[in-house]
């Protein structure tokens, strides 16, 4: 069988390498624009204390920068061990939304050292100002200011892989201003240049910041009830966009957390919290795309535990869902011709089906990134998607600006004799799909 599918170094090979080279480059610029992407607002915990203070809906309001003097003054109230430490924690917190005051307080000598310090305390009162205050930082578009922060990491991964689900009771806030700080750190413009190359390359590796997030994950997953608190889902969010954040580095890293109970976890974690905060769906479906990117590991993993017919449920839950459950679909269909195979054997054909009727031009086109795949490996698929009048959703697409290249290489390809799509990609196939 793989004989017969696999030809000499002709055009046809040539065609299928350059379609999975063009293919990585897709979803390399995908990851790396999700490192940009805010499904929960940066300024969640700023916007919550706003309005736990009186402020109008939580509205932001950045303060007037401080003189180099009164962030003195605010770091030496700090490093004082008087009642009115925390009065002046909480007026360093407000006064660090502004920017030239957070370039002014990272200059102060001991400045980030002082709050590790009241970070790593016993306090809960001082830890959640101290982490606050750090989140504010980690906003910052500064590079000094990012790489002021870079100390901070080994606390914040010591501190998340240290604690257990019964710690969040008391410590929830806090642990969820620490994840949102990690994962700022993560995704600021500097990550690349900055702080990944410091951290994640290197220390954070080393660290063994990527099993300490998975443990956590694996821990959160197995002890969260049907019932769920509110809010566990901002704990749980910092830690699933953290991950997702450091494989999107390209670094291989992935091969460290190859273990099948993360992606048990994941979909517990969907079932979970898919009804009432939907938001978590898109995180988990994101850290989904970057497991099976590139490592076929978590594809096999996800089609031998029989987790496909979950996933395939997730496509009418929103078009971010869908776009994301169809990009999965393609990192498994982009193996070859055993994944395709088994994707073909189950149900998949008959859900897409309806997803080309849709009238969402992006989710279409992902349907037809697979479609094409799904062709090119595994003929077998085009025939029976003729067969269940899949031709005559195409057909309706050929007059769709942005959709009909792609629509009429794929009738083309099902109008071929079987196994002919799979051998002899044609120039309009692969320039429809480049």
């Amino acid at each position: 069988m793989w004989g017969r599918r696999r030809r000499g170094p002709g055009a046809s090979g040539r065609g299928a390498e350059e379609l999975r080279a063009r293919r990585r480059e897709r979803e390399a610029a995908l990851r790396k624009a999700r490192r940009q992407e805010q499904l929960v607002s940066k300024r969640l915990l700023r916007e919550d204390t706003t309005a736990e203070e009186g402020g109008r809906d939580g509205a932001e309001i950045v303060p007037d920068p401080l003189s180099e003097d009164e962030v003195l003054e605010l770091l030496r109230g700090i490093q004082r061990g008087s009642g009115d430490r925390k009065r002046s924690l909480s007026h360093l917190r407000r006064a660090l939304q502004n920017k030239e005051t957070q370039q002014k307080f990272v200059r102060l000598d001991g400045s980030i050292r002082t709050l590790i310090g009241l970070f790593t305390s016993s306090l809960a009162d001082m830890q959640m100002e101290a982490a606050r205050c750090l989140h504010e930082l980690s906003h910052s578009s500064d590079p000094a200011v990012a790489e002021a922060c870079l100390p901070v990491t080994s606390y914040l991964l010591t501190y998340l892989s240290g604690h257990s689900v019964e710690f969040t009771s008391p410590h929830e806030a806090v642990l969820e201003g620490l994840g949102y700080v990690l994962s700022q750190l993560l995704q600021a413009k500097e990550a690349p240049t900055e702080i990944i190359p410091h951290t994640a390359n290197a220390a954070l590796l080393s660290l063994g910041a990527l099993p300490a997030l998975t443990s956590l994950l694996l821990d959160l997953a197995s002890e969260i009830p049907q019932d769920a608190a509110e809010g566990l889902e901002l704990l749980v969010c910092p830690v699933l966009r953290c991950l997702s954040n450091l494989l999107a580095e390209e670094t291989g890293c992935e091969i460290q957390i190859q273990d099948e109970r993360l992606l048990i976890a994941l979909f517990l974690i969907l079932q979970c919290f898919l009804q009432q905060h939907p938001f978590i769906v898109q995180e988990c479906l994101w850290l989904l795309n970057n497991l099976t990117a590139d490592e076929p590991f978590f594809c096999s993993a996800l089609l031998s535990l029989d987790l496909l017919p979950a996933l395939l449920q997730l496509l009418p839950c929103s078009q971010m869902a869908s776009v994301l459950v169809l990009t999965v679909l393609c990192n498994i269909a982009e193996k070859g011709p055993a994944y395709c195979q088994q994707l073909h054997q189950q149900p998949a054909l008959p859900l897409l089906l309806p997803t080309l009727a849709l009238p969402d031009p992006e989710v279409v086109g992902q349907c037809l990134e697979l479609l094409h795949l799904l062709f090119l490996h595994w003929p077998e698929a085009a025939a029976d998607f003729v067969r269940q009048g899949g031709h005559r959703a195409l057909e309706q697409h050929q007059s769709t600006p942005e959709l009909q290249e792609r629509a009429r290489a794929l009738l083309d390809m099902v109008g071929q004799p079987l196994g002919a799509s799979a051998f002899n990609p044609c120039h309009t196939t692969l320039s429809a799909f480049s």
